[in-house]
C-alpha cells in the first residue's frame, strides 16, 4: 500500500468492493443495486459473522467460585 492510500477513508479507492468495477455515486461504495443487494444479503446472512472459538475453563470450579 502507498502512502497516497493510507488516509483515504473506506469506499474512496473508486472500487466496488463486490466487483471490482468502478463506484457509482448514487450506490457508493458499490457500483449498482445488485452489489448493494448481494453485500446487504451476506450481512442478512451472516456470511460476515467473525467466527468465535469457545474454550473449555482450566479450572472446573472456576464458575461456580464467580457466582
Amino acid at each position: 500500500m502507498n502512502a497516497a492510500n493510507e488516509n483515504k477513508p473506506l469506499g474512496a479507492t473508486g472500487k466496488c468492493p463486490i466487483c471490482g468495477k468502478p463506484t457509482e455515486a448514487q450506490y457508493r461504495p458499490f457500483c449498482s443495486r445488485r452489489c448493494a443487494d448481494v453485500d446487504l444479503n451476506r450481512w442478512l446472512t451472516g456470511s460476515y459473522a467473525i467466527p468465535v472459538v469457545e474454550s473449555e475453563p482450566d479450572d472446573p470450579d472456576e464458575d461456580r467460585r464467580e457466582t
